[in-house]
């Protein structure tokens, strides 16, 4: 997995699916809370006057001369969860990202969120 300050390098480059087509953009990282490791990352899709952030899981991803290859195909990305280009993440729409991608969602012990931006 990678270090927390090696994928934020990774920043305006290319996010691709496992069949190298492009996605987006990467545009932020979220990190999960009880680990401070990467988990999600923020990726530009949509029109250029329709942009959004959508969500796409990290782990599994591989980088490769200026793109970052994550698990999942296109399609289900650009599907995801997303939120506005100058918004925020509500604590209430974290279950609903982990959910799109079958994964299991666990708050912290005190209520506390998930995914942190880094």
């Amino acid at each position: 997995m990678f270090e927390a300050s090696d994928i934020r390098e990774w920043r305006g480059h290319d996010v691709v699916d496992p069949n190298g087509h492009k996605i987006g953009v990467l545009e932020a990282i979220y990190v999960d809370t009880a680990t401070d490791q990467p988990f999600f990352a923020t990726v530009t899709v949509g029109l250029p006057t329709r942009r959004r952030l959508a969500f796409a899981p990290l782990p599994g991803a591989t980088v490769g001369p200026g793109y970052l290859k994550i698990v999942h195909p296109k399609d289900v990305v650009k599907k995801a969860p997303t939120i506005d280009t100058d918004g925020e993440l509500p604590a209430s729409d974290e279950p609903d990202i982990f959910a799109h991608y079958e994964l299991e969602y666990v708050p912290g012990s005190g209520g506390e969120r998930r995914l942190a931006r880094r």
